[in-house]
């Protein structure tokens, strides 16, 4: 079975091209995460908020990382974050072409 995280966070940039300078980094390391099997990264100047859409094998590992990732963001001055946990209907989700 896997796990979907989702993410979001009150964010005042940098944007686009910018972020993705900026974060490459930062990707890098997420990249490294135990049980990750993939990370779409979110962003919308507009409201500003960003974050992002995992895939995790289990359950543990995605609130393992979600701890970790709101502790890492309380230290660049984000104190709130939004972390929910879903677990993936994969039969219906393969219907629909998801990465999985």
């Amino acid at each position: 079975m896997k796990y979907l995280l989702q993410v979001d966070f009150s964010y005042a940039g940098p944007w686009g091209v910018e972020m993705t300078h900026a974060m490459q980094d930062l990707a890098a390391s997420i990249a490294t995460e135990k049980g990750l099997i993939w990370k779409i990264w979110t962003e919308d100047a507009a409201s500003g908020r960003a974050g992002g859409v995992y895939l995790f094998q289990s359950r543990e590992e995605a609130q393992a990382y979600l701890d970790m990732h709101a502790a890492r963001l309380a230290t660049f001055g984000i104190p709130e974050v939004r972390g929910m946990i879903f677990v993936i209907n994969e039969p219906l989700s393969a219907i629909d072409r998801a990465p999985l």
